[in-house]
């Protein structure tokens, strides 16, 4: 695929979803610490959709939820 085809080529569905971050946590956390995935599932227990994504330029996991927060 030349570079003017992938530049024009859409992004995935999935990345076209609307996303709300609800939390951030450094990726940089002592071993076998997993806070982001903790909060996430305190979250889905009280019924949100949310889940762990890592956002690679800052460094970061994000708990999201695929549906606006309010």
């Amino acid at each position: 695929m030349t570079a003017a085809a992938s530049a024009t080529k859409p992004p995935p569905v999935a990345d076209r979803r609307q996303r709300t971050v609800l939390e951030r946590f450094p990726a940089g956390g002592p071993y076998g610490s997993w806070p982001a995935d903790a909060h996430a599932a305190a979250l889905q227990a009280q019924g949100t959709r949310a889940r762990v994504v890592m956002d690679l330029h800052s460094d970061q996991f994000l708990v999201v939820t695929d549906t606006p927060h309010q």
